[in-house]
């Protein structure tokens, strides 16, 4: 086991956050996995040579454990979590207690390990495709009312569109959609995605 090398803005981001123990005993364990620890996206992640390998996530009902590609680990303790069902590669392991990140550091470390195995080995998700996404009702009625959209929104590039058709599609609501749809349309219009 090589020395813990611990990153000094990941040190800002453990003093502020209300899971203080348990992000310190996650950090202790992936650490000890010999991973690379940056700030990404606000918050800790561990790489391999520079590949984002997991997270660690303060949310809050829970800390986690996020593994980029944790679709692809074979979960034999039934612990992976899909955070929503459009989240398509990553998975979480979930905390709500530093005493059982005490109880599963065993297990925990092993997870860590098959995640390196899977960056290590290459392996990839096989993402689905824009087109398998379904279009919200509200969307496609959009579409018929104004074919300038629906050229605009084909015009986009396959992740703009997914990333539009997955906000739409996870309102509730037929009236949330459609407001949605509404704040934005002129980003579609200007060829931008959800937060250009």
């Amino acid at each position: 086991m090589t020395e813990e090398k611990h990153n000094p803005k990941v040190d800002a981001y453990f003093s502020e956050t209300k899971w203080l123990e348990e992000c310190a005993e996650l950090r202790k364990i992936v650490l000890a996995c010999d991973l690379t620890e940056e700030l990404k996206w606000g918050v800790p992640c561990y790489t391999l040579d520079d590949k984002n390998v997991v997270l660690i996530h303060g949310f809050k009902e829970y800390c986690a454990l996020l593994f980029f590609n944790g679709a692809l680990m074979k979960d034999p303790n039934g612990i992976l979590i899909q955070q929503t069902e459009n989240m398509q590669a990553g998975r979480q392991i979930r905390f709500t207690g530093v005493k059982d990140i005490v109880k599963m550091k065993a297990v925990l470390k092993a997870y860590v390990r098959e995640a390196i195995q899977v960056e290590k080995a290459g392996l990839k998700v096989e993402y689905k495709k824009t087109e398998e996404f379904p279009i919200p009702a509200e969307l496609r009625s959009k579409f018929d009312e104004i074919p300038e959209l629906k050229t605009a929104f084909e015009a986009l590039t396959p992740g703009r569109q997914r990333g539009y058709i997955l906000h739409f599609s996870d309102a509730k609501q037929s009236k949330t959609r459609e407001a949605r749809i509404e704040k934005h349309m002129q980003h579609i219009f200007e060829g931008k995605g959800l937060n250009d």
